[in-house]
């Protein structure tokens, strides 16, 4: 079982890789047709909101207490499987 730290930097760097990846999908989308342009940086606005709720889900995991973390990770697991697919999804359709 992972302790509260751990979990909390793992999903940090999830964060980080997530940055990463929208960055190299909004310069994608930066050097698209202008018609295929307008789509893509909706889709990557969408990928912001996904991965903002999920950070928002990792700050109420991060401020709460030793006993209420493990009842709040189900919770950051779910956004931070949402933006996941959401993320792969999007790459999958600029390629």
């Amino acid at each position: 079982m992972s302790t509260k730290e751990d979990f909390v930097r793992k999903m940090h760097a999830k964060l980080d890789q997530w940055n990463a990846e929208i960055d190299t999908l909004t310069a994608k989308a930066d050097a698209a047709e202008a018609g295929a342009r307008a789509e893509y940086h909706k889709q990557v606005e969408g990928l912001r909101n996904k991965r903002d709720h999920a950070r928002s889900k990792l700050g109420e995991l991060e401020s709460a207490g030793e006993g209420a973390w493990q009842d709040l990770k189900a919770g950051v697991e779910l956004a931070w499987e949402s933006v996941s697919e959401a993320v792969h999804s999007a790459t999958a359709r600029f390629k």
